[in-house]
């Protein structure tokens, strides 16, 4: 702040004008900037965290979210209801689905391989599904936010595709497909994958390394109920 502008005029150039924001009442409302594709990668605990902050962000503003979940079956330290499905459960706006199952892929923890091959061929069919269903929408109007996500949704979160693509259960192509058919007015985020997903370089508007500095599993520590499911 220069010595000649005076506190109050700062003030009224924050957000909120320096007042403490209050929660609203969640109504149906449309994003006037959407359309951005957004990449959350890396080897470090967090991107589907971040992903889901972000789309709780975005409900809590009126815009209808949806979440499809790939490979998303957890392991034997890992309850079969996360806590996110309850926190998304009793949102309005937001809602997802889950095309995993128990195991990950190439980790023999008993397993089907083709079983994760099939699944994630079903969630690169409903991704289209889903990216067919907003073009369809009108994603300059509120959608309204109890709509199957049929009706359309300004915000699509494809949890970890990238970690798919990584193990040539879908392949590069397919997912540039996706990008190729995103609505203009869709925000479209992809995240998962330890390796860098350079195939979305010039495709992506944001691209985002999650990276480890220090993670407990590195000392044989198992997942935790309520900061990892």
């Amino acid at each position: 702040m220069s010595d000649e502008e005076p506190v109050e005029s700062a003030i009224e150039n924050t957000p909120g004008k320096g007042r403490t924001p209050e929660a609203e009442r969640i109504e149906p409302a449309a994003p006037e900037e959407f359309g951005r594709v957004q990449v959350w990668w890396g080897d470090g605990k967090g991107k589907t965290t971040a992903t889901l902050g972000m789309g709780m962000r975005a409900a809590g503003h009126g815009y209808r979210v949806h979440m499809l979940q790939f490979m998303k079956g957890g392991a034997s330290s890992v309850d079969a209801v996360r806590g996110e499905y309850n926190a998304i459960a009793a949102l309005p706006g937001i809602s997802y689905e889950n095309l995993g199952h128990y195991g990950w892929h190439g980790m023999a923890d008993g397993s089907d391989e083709a079983d994760h091959e099939a699944e994630a061929q079903a969630g690169l069919e409903r991704a289209h599904e889903l990216l067919e269903a907003a073009e369809d929408a009108d994603l300059d109007a509120p959608i309204d936010l109890a709509a199957e996500p049929e009706a359309g949704m300004h915000m699509l979160i494809l949890d970890e595709i990238l970690y798919a693509a990584d193990r040539e259960l879908l392949s590069q192509d397919d997912v540039l497909g996706l990008l190729e058919a995103k609505p203009d007015d869709l925000e479209l985020v992809l995240s998962g994958s330890h390796t860098e997903p350079a195939y979305l370089a010039d495709s992506a508007d944001l691209i985002t390394n999650v990276r480890k500095e220090k993670h407990p599993i590195d000392d044989g520590q198992r997942a935790r109920q309520g900061t990892e499911f």
